[in-house]
């Protein structure tokens, strides 16, 4: 069960459906939800960029800042109110959005944002790139929300991407709640026969026996396709009509990224549904 969810507040048109998809899994999980807004810059940081430190700093331009995010979290309180939140709390973090939702997610069970694919282009790499940042970086699973996102129930059926990896191990464990309460888990492999090794003689058995002694229903699907690993879940997710897709969040080198088809970016741009990473 998640028992401490994270939920990243920062007004963009975005927030509602995570808000959403928070509330539900904290009312059918009986967890405490946190509502997380930052700053955007600390107080060190601030003086450095306006004045000598030996001097103090003009305080109205970071007050403004504070009483921003103030306000942020006093309409997600408002809003937890009235989507029948039962337990919840608000935090300022007086930095970036990363830093303070990284330090969080340490005493979480998960962290939920949105995709950042229509955030201002000329926002800091570590604030455009969140989703991806707090699943590499991260201590916790994120869960990554669509704004397009319309309430459907996110353990009816699960796709969950297995390749033998340790992110997707972590990825499956961090999943593990919902798994148990969904009525179909299909676990993808794609093209297995590439990563043998990590397989065994029947791929998929071993992993599909670990998860059903966890009480989960669990199916193998091995598609083998010439499409990349990203499009094939996100197609299985979709012939199937899941609710939630699962899989482990991968970092490489520039040319490695490219070279494996960057799958944790497509799915993180291009997922429909809401997507569970873990690194």
């Amino acid at each position: 069960m998640y028992k401490t969810i994270v939920l990243h507040i920062d007004g963009s048109p975005q927030q509602d459906s995570r808000m959403r998809a928070a509330a539900m899994l904290a009312g059918e999980h009986g967890a405490h939800l946190v509502g997380s807004a930052a700053t955007g810059i600390s107080w060190v940081e601030y003086a450095v960029l306006t004045g000598s430190m030996a001097a103090p700093a003009p305080t109205a331009d970071f007050d403004g800042l504070r009483d921003a995010a103030q306000a942020r979290l006093r309409e997600f309180s408002e809003q937890a109110g009235r989507l029948g939140v039962a337990s919840f709390e608000t935090r300022l973090i007086e930095d970036l959005a990363d830093y303070g939702l990284l330090l969080q997610s340490r005493y979480a069970d998960l962290v939920v944002l949105s995709q950042d694919r229509n955030q201002e282009p000329g926002l800091p790499a570590r604030v455009r790139g969140l989703p991806e940042h707090l699943a590499l970086h991260g201590a916790r699973p994120v869960l990554v929300v669509p704004d397009t996102w319309q309430g459907a129930p996110l353990a009816s059926t699960v796709v969950a991407g297995w390749d033998g990896s340790m992110q997707a191990i972590r990825a499956l464990e961090g999943a593990l709640p919902l798994l148990r309460q969904a009525n179909s888990v299909k676990l993808a492999l794609v093209n297995p026969d590439t990563l043998s090794e990590l397989h065994g003689e029947e791929p998929g058995a071993d992993m599909a026996l670990f998860l059903a002694r966890h009480g989960v229903r669990v199916e193998v699907v091995v598609e083998s396709t010439d499409a990349t690993a990203g499009d094939a879940l996100m197609t299985l997710a979709r012939d199937c009509g899941a609710g939630l897709l699962v899989c482990g969040a991968y970092g490489h080198s520039r040319y490695r990224e490219w070279a494996l088809g960057g799958v944790t970016r497509e799915m993180l741009a291009r997922s429909p549904l809401p997507l569970l990473l873990a690194h």
